[in-house]
């Protein structure tokens, strides 16, 4: 049996069964309590973001990383660092308008990609809000999205 170095594994992400069946089971505890638990992940907060699949065209409900911003808020499309965008990225840009629940509300929200200028300035409310994402933009060459998800109705 190999010794665990600590940075073998680095970058590689679990099977896409067992992040589902985590997601799965994340939404459905939340739920059961009225969103009185289960709103963070690994100690950190999350939403609970219900957009339509850009395949499917199906209603999903995924638990995220998020960044509060202005009347909405940032969703980072990092994937830990990945080479790929998460699914979720996919949906989110073919299918902009989100449910997004949170602290509470629920906020009718329509996503937009970042503009290159604009990221400048986003990063370091992303770093400062989940530190790890400054890792993740390291590790990959991939230009890591960020959605900015502002109340329907408002530029």
């Amino acid at each position: 049996m190999a010794e665990n170095k600590g940075d073998e594994i680095r970058g590689v992400n679990p099977p896409k069964w067992i992040l589902k069946t985590m997601s799965r089971t994340h939404i459905f505890l939340n739920k059961l309590v009225r969103g009185k638990m289960f709103n963070t992940l690994s100690g950190d907060e999350v939403c609970f973001v219900t957009m339509t699949g850009a395949k499917s065209g199906r209603s999903i409900t995924m638990p995220l990383m998020y960044v509060p911003y202005k009347q909405g808020l940032l969703l980072v499309a990092s994937m830990g660092g990945a080479v790929k965008n998460p699914v979720w990225y996919y949906n989110i840009a073919k299918n902009p308008d989100l449910s997004v629940r949170y602290r509470g509300k629920v906020m009718a929200l329509r996503a937009r990609l970042a503009t290159a200028a604009e990221k400048p300035d986003l990063w370091p409310l992303c770093d400062q809000a989940y530190a790890p994402y400054a890792d993740y933009r390291a590790r990959t060459s991939r230009d890591i999205p960020i959605f900015i998800c502002e109340p329907v109705g408002q530029a």
